[in-house]
């Protein structure tokens, strides 16, 4: 059955301007999917003023020394409601930048005002009801576009909100962008166009007044571009405010637009209409030539492709457009004048969350939505288990019942070392090198208000955890019976035990750094920041013959308590004399002279337990950390 369309119209009451919903239309364009769009603004317009903006990049680190580049030079200029707006300009003139200033993504190194509505913009209010959507689609891979869609309605809606209601507004944004045959597909096959529709309607769930796009029509063919165009531009007649970074648009998409603002080297050289950009070429005394496409041209003088009169002629672009402040060259230039502006008394309130449903909800969705990953990731669920498996089955033939060999002992502590050293790199580089890509969704989901970080984080170190017990019980039951350890069950408890801490210690460890630091940079930190761990373990070097000035060292390296513990498993708690094959010499047949060599105390196993504990809490407590300052960094 066809979904029922709403016409929206706009009504004035008590001076503010809100939208409403006639009866339904039976009928609608076919050829068009956008006609009938019912999910219209129910707040009053948003119109975007900024005054004598500057942003300051800072550049550099404390070893090469820090320096400052000012990209924005008090840039001024004012977006409507109701149209659809783009930032021009060159590559490096400052699109991207100015942007992420008025979205308030970018909070450091700015200056200036931005005003909403005629009032200083609350920021936190600002964003609840504006959105921003990256020029890299960073949508959830494995999950199908239904999915995605629900798991947005659910963190983006009132929990109030019916199943139902959800379900009507997911199918509407569908339809309108032209993806419900889509519906069952997963991300990761979806075309161009159909991810940037998706990002797009990710977004749309929660009915954003302002809408941020840069270069929303990168990567796509013509059609495509004017496809996107032609939703945004629906969006905007609606009501919306909606402003986009564009490089270099046909003429067709040109025309598309109702503003243009253009910048070069951080300066304004045009704000206006598009019809008007024609005029004011002419104005300046440097018209456009017949057949030209006016934005071409304009990107010509902003690079200085004209060289003899470049600097020339855009210092004279400057001052005719008074670095935005001037809007003669508005397509409604005489109605923006005499407007005033209403509906700012929403944007005042600053208390609350920015998030729409309570911290537990989100919890329950982030976890949801990470079970369906886990089940379907290739890398991180089933390669993972297979690794376990034939990395035990390896070891285990490799040390085939060096457990109850007393000629072998020296291989079995060999052995011991090596499943802690599985456990280590395996676990570690594993998110090292998966976890960059999640930190970039992370970004953009959080700013755009789906969840808290607390609760992606709580959610990301409970999902992962039956896992991490599946995989190494798996591997240490295939590897202690292959190499006939002591069957006893408390023994086996204790070497699982040691064995499962030590991964989720590394686990930690690695998210740490994963979270910080790029794919490249991790894979070569990672491994490196271990091999001190690996020294101070007392290993290759007995504890006891470590020097006094670097016995500190065997404190701070997880490593040294995980041998302990597994050592003392298979070892300690009075074990008898091992058998001595015939006709060998036997040196460690003894228990207990083997663990006075290695200088390892077979009481201890608490006391590590509770040190690999610490060792989980204090990288785990550290992983967050690194998270928030890195949320904030890049703003």
């Amino acid at each position: 059955m066809e979904p029922v369309f709403m016409e929206a119209s706009t009504q004035e009451k008590n001076g503010k301007v809100s939208m409403v919903v006639k009866q339904p239309q039976q009928q609608q364009d076919e050829e068009n999917p956008h006609v009938g769009f019912t999910l219209v603004p129910s707040e009053s317009p948003v119109d975007i003023k900024f005054e004598n903006v500057t942003f300051t990049a800072t550049e550099g680190n404390f070893l090469k020394g820090r320096t400052q580049k000012q990209i924005l030079h008090k840039v001024n200029g004012r977006f409507p409601s109701g149209q659809l707006i783009a930032l021009m300009g060159p590559s490096g003139a400052g699109k991207s930048t100015l942007l992420n200033v008025l979205s308030g993504y970018s909070i450091q190194g700015v200056g200036g005002k931005v005003l909403i509505n005629g009032s200083p913009r609350k920021l936190k209010a600002f964003r609840r009801l504006s959105c921003y959507i990256t020029q890299d689609d960073r949508l959830q891979p494995l999950l199908t576009v239904s999915e995605n869609m629900h798991i947005s309605a659910d963190l983006k809606l009132p929990s109030s909100t019916s199943e139902e209601e959800k379900q009507r507004v997911i199918d509407l944004i569908l339809k309108t962008l032209g993806l419900s045959e889509t519906k069952e597909t997963m991300t990761q096959r979806l075309s161009g166009g159909q991810k940037k529709r998706l990002s797009i309607a990710l977004e749309l769930v929660s009915n954003p007044l302002v809408m941020f796009l840069d270069e929303p029509t990168t990567g796509l063919d013509s059609s495509s571009c004017k496809q996107c165009l032609e939703l945004l531009k629906l969006l905007a007649g609606q009501g919306r405010t909606i402003v986009c970074t564009i490089h270099q648009p046909s003429a067709t998409l040109f025309q598309m637009f109702d503003q243009v603002y253009v910048l070069s080297e951080g300066r304004c050289l045009y704000q206006g209409g598009t019809p008007n950009m024609i005029p004011f070429f002419q104005d300046i005394g440097f018209p456009c030539p017949k057949f030209h496409n006016p934005a071409d041209y304009v990107i010509e003088l902003a690079c200085g492709e004209y060289q003899t009169e470049a600097h020339e002629k855009i210092e004279t672009m400057v001052a005719t457009s008074r670095n935005g402040d001037c809007l003669k060259y508005f397509q409604d230039s005489e109605k923006i004048l005499n407007t005033g502006f209403s509906g700012s008394a929403m944007f005042e309130d600053e208390t609350g969350t920015l998030q729409a449903t309570s911290k537990l909800h989100q919890l329950k969705v982030l976890l949801k939505r990470g079970y369906i990953k886990s089940k379907r990731d290739q890398t991180l669920t089933y390669l993972r288990i297979a690794v376990n498996v034939l990395t035990a089955l390896m070891l285990g033939t490799l040390y085939f019942k060096a457990g109850i060999d007393g000629s072998k002992v020296l291989d079995n502590y060999n052995l011991l070392f090596s499943i802690l050293m599985h456990h280590t790199f395996s676990t570690m580089m594993l998110t090292i090198l998966t976890f960059p890509t999640e930190m970039s969704i992370l970004i953009k989901e959080h700013f755009n208000r789906w969840y808290s970080l607390k609760m992606y984080y709580t959610s990301v170190t409970i999902i992962d955890i039956p896992l991490s017990a599946l995989c190494c019980f798996i591997f240490t039951s295939i590897i202690y019976y292959m190499t006939a350890q002591p069957f006893d069950n408390t023994r086996f408890t204790m070497f699982f035990v040691t064995s499962l801490l030590v991964v989720f210690v590394t686990q930690s460890f690695g998210l740490v750094i994963g979270a910080y630091f790029n794919v490249v940079d991790g894979t070569f930190l990672g491994p490196t920041l271990t091999v001190p761990m690996m020294m101070f373990a007392g290993f290759g070097v007995s504890l006891r013959d470590l020097p006094s000035y670097l016995y500190w060292g065997s404190y701070v390296s997880f490593l040294r308590f995980g041998l302990e513990g597994v050592v003392g498993a298979i070892y300690g708690l009075e074990r008898p004399t091992i058998d001595c094959p015939e006709d060998q010499y036997c040196h460690y047949r003894y228990p207990k002279k083997f663990l006075a060599d290695v200088a390892v105390k077979s009481d201890q196993f608490s006391n590590d337990v509770i040190a690999l504990v610490l060792f989980w809490f204090v990288l785990r407590t550290l992983a967050f950390v690194v998270l928030k300052y890195k949320l904030h960094s890049v703003r």
